[in-house]
């Protein structure tokens, strides 16, 4: 059974915010540059909302049209992204926020 893929699209405000929060360059900690983060982190993200949008929850209750992933990523801690339903029945992702601060040892 294939599964039904819709278009998604990423909002100027979301690489607005990457370009923000991450450096165009490879930290010298190993912090994750914006190549890093789109190469390895927004693709699955960009897949989930492809794939699975209805069965993400809902990001503003009662509104079904927009939906809410909270993921741990490859480079990042964790991230939340909020994907809008579009009338052309494509995705648009509008905001993401991503998680630095809390260590995974504490989680053990």
């Amino acid at each position: 059974m294939a599964v039904e893929r819709r278009t998604v699209r990423v909002s100027r405000d979301v690489f607005d915010e990457l370009d923000r929060v991450l450096s165009t360059q490879r930290g010298a900690e190993g912090e994750p540059s914006v190549n890093d983060f789109l190469t390895l982190d927004l693709l699955p993200i960009v897949d989930a909302f492809a794939t699975r949008f209805d069965d993400l929850p809902d990001a503003v209750p009662g509104r079904p049209n927009y939906k809410l992933l909270i993921a741990a990523g490859a480079l990042v801690r964790g991230v939340s992204v909020i994907g809008q339903l579009m009338a052309d029945g494509s995705i648009e992702l509008i905001h993401i926020r991503l998680d630095f601060d809390i260590p995974w040892d504490e989680w053990e």
